[in-house]
């Protein structure tokens, strides 16, 4: 696979008051993203991770270092559109992201910005609204819908434009269950069908357990990288940074410390019951 988005010893900090010393969210990240995988970057509150999101379609430039989008730099302000075109943000409140009172003429919205030709952005709509599932829902009222239906119709707008690459910004936070999962579906049909590369930026645990990749940000560094069973069998130190594992490896570490002969790489429910299951036929 080539590379879909890369960092450089990337730094970035907030603004702050004259004669203050910056305070830089991000502290010399090196990452490179391949075209077609799906990533989850965690972390706690403060960690980075949203931080770095929005450096990778230049919502935020960086302070030091480098960000490169297929090969393009971020801080070339004339290949600001041709970035964003290849790589769309989906937010956590989809509500802000909702500019039209009718669904497709909200998925239109981006395409018409750019100034795709009618008949294209006609084919584009309803591509899109398939793609998430609520091609039923053409002429609805978004604000009538339900948080899942929402961000479903977020994301169709971004796909509407046709990017390489969709990040997530924290996009299930607000939802209850049955939307994540809605969100969840839909995205991992996207990676999986389309080929479209995602970043999912997330707290929930259990949403990184079917990803390609994992990486654990803190303290605006990257602390782990890998897949998702080997990120989460370091249960000691995600608990040191203030994170939980998802529920079916907190079992296993608690049957493990209780004398259990049990792998902590078993991440599924199905794995995880296999694993118990094949300790019990050993006692």
């Amino acid at each position: 696979m080539s590379e879909m988005i890369q960092t450089d010893s990337l730094r970035f900090s907030y603004p702050v008051d004259e004669g203050e010393k910056p305070v830089y969210a991000l502290r010399g990240v090196d990452l490179t993203i391949e075209k077609g995988s799906f990533t989850v970057i965690l972390g706690h509150n403060g960690s980075g991770k949203s931080t770095l999101a929005k450096t990778f379609n230049a919502v935020l430039l960086p302070a030091g270092g480098k960000v490169y989008v297929e090969g393009m730099d971020t801080l070339d302000q004339e290949l600001l559109l041709e970035i964003r075109q290849r790589v769309g943000m989906v937010f956590q409140n989809p509500d802000n992201q909702i500019v039209a009172n009718v669904v497709e003429e909200d998925v239109a919205f981006a395409p018409e910005n750019l100034g795709v030709p009618t008949e294209e952005i006609r084919r584009r709509v309803d591509a899109a609204l398939k793609a998430v599932g609520m091609e039923d829902f053409v002429t609805h009222a978004p604000h009538l819908l339900s948080g899942g239906q929402k961000q479903r119709i977020a994301i169709a707008g971004v796909i509407a434009m046709e990017p390489a690459c969709i990040v997530l910004d924290e996009s299930t936070a607000m939802l209850d269950p049955i939307g994540r999962r809605e969100v969840l579906t839909t995205v991992h049909r996207l990676n999986r069908e389309k080929g479209i590369t995602v970043i999912m930026i997330t707290h929930h645990m259990n949403e990184a357990e079917a990803a390609d990749r994992v990486i654990v940000m803190s303290d605006g560094r990257v602390e782990l990288d890998g897949t998702p069973a080997e990120v989460f069998k370091n249960v000691t130190r995600l608990r040191t940074m203030g994170l939980t594992v998802p529920d079916t490896v907190d079992l296993l570490d608690r049957l493990k410390r209780d004398g259990w002969d049990v792998p902590l790489d078993a991440l599924s429910v199905e794995d995880c019951a296999d694993a118990v299951c094949a300790c019990l036929g050993k006692k």
